[in-house]
């Protein structure tokens, strides 16, 4: 009687294991070169993909400018979310993308941003006092939102005196963390790294004008190294669509 039970569980359990084998086999992957400042959304937009489709986002994040320079040298990405539109487009004039894949997938916006709560105030004074010995800024030339804070300081006037007092980060992230561990008392950082359901969750912050700064319209595309995997244009499909726009909207890009 005992064998039988057996003989049976184990009849119900081979077509099992192999169903989940093959689900295993047949899920893929792709490799995503993602801007610094979309790192929290693009891991929950990730965590979503791979429960809807089984496949996954294998993410490498780090300033637009280094992947651009990461990509022209052969690294192994398949989809770059840029924080810019103007390093996609130079990698579609130049060949190294899927042609047609290209879209804006958020607008960005920036923010003023210190750990310390009521530090600065919901205009921006703060710059003007010019009481701070640091002000941190992403490598402008790397990172399109230490751009768009250098472009900011320019249209205040403030460059000349504040000047001296920049820090500068690689990308976006290592700036913030010059901010969030008190080596600089303020500094330019992307509002969603800061920013989470209609609300700034640590410290306080002055969202910047748009008018103070160029847009930071953001693209992604396929590069050439993904133009056989069919997760890649999977992926950018989904970042379409209306599951990851609320995941994006929520922290504070505009689509």
């Amino acid at each position: 009687m005992k064998t039988r039970i057996l003989r049976a569980l184990l009849s119900a359990f081979v077509p099992l294991a192999a169903s989940v084998a093959a689900s295993a086999a047949l899920a893929g992957e792709v490799q995503v070169a993602v801007a610094a400042n979309f790192t929290a959304p693009v891991q929950a937009i990730a965590a979503d993909f791979e429960k809807d489709t089984g496949n996954k986002v294998v993410a490498s994040f780090g300033a637009t400018g280094q992947f651009y320079a990461q990509i022209k040298n052969g690294a192994p990405f398949e989809v770059f979310l840029a924080a810019d539109d103007s390093t996609p487009a130079k990698l579609d004039a130049e060949g190294a993308t899927v042609p047609g894949s290209r879209f804006t997938y958020a607008t960005g916006a920036l923010a003023l941003w210190s750990a310390k709560d009521g530090y600065v105030d919901d205009k921006g004074d703060v710059l003007k006092k010019n009481d701070f010995r640091h002000i941190a800024i992403a490598n402008p030339k790397a990172a399109p939102y230490g751009l768009a804070g250098m472009q900011t300081l320019d249209k205040l006037g403030l460059m000349e005196q504040v000047k001296p007092k920049i820090v500068e980060g690689q990308n976006i992230s290592q700036t913030q963390q010059f901010v969030a561990t008190g080596n600089a008392e303020l500094g330019f950082v992307a509002l969603s790294q800061i920013y989470k359901n209609g609300k700034i969750t640590s410290g306080s912050a002055w969202i910047v004008p748009g008018n103070l700064h160029e847009p930071i319209k953001q693209d992604a595309v396929i590069l050439s190294r993904g133009k056989d995997n069919p997760v890649a244009k999977q992926f950018i499909e989904y970042l379409k669509g209306p599951k990851a726009a609320e995941v994006i909207k929520s922290y504070g890009y505009q689509l």
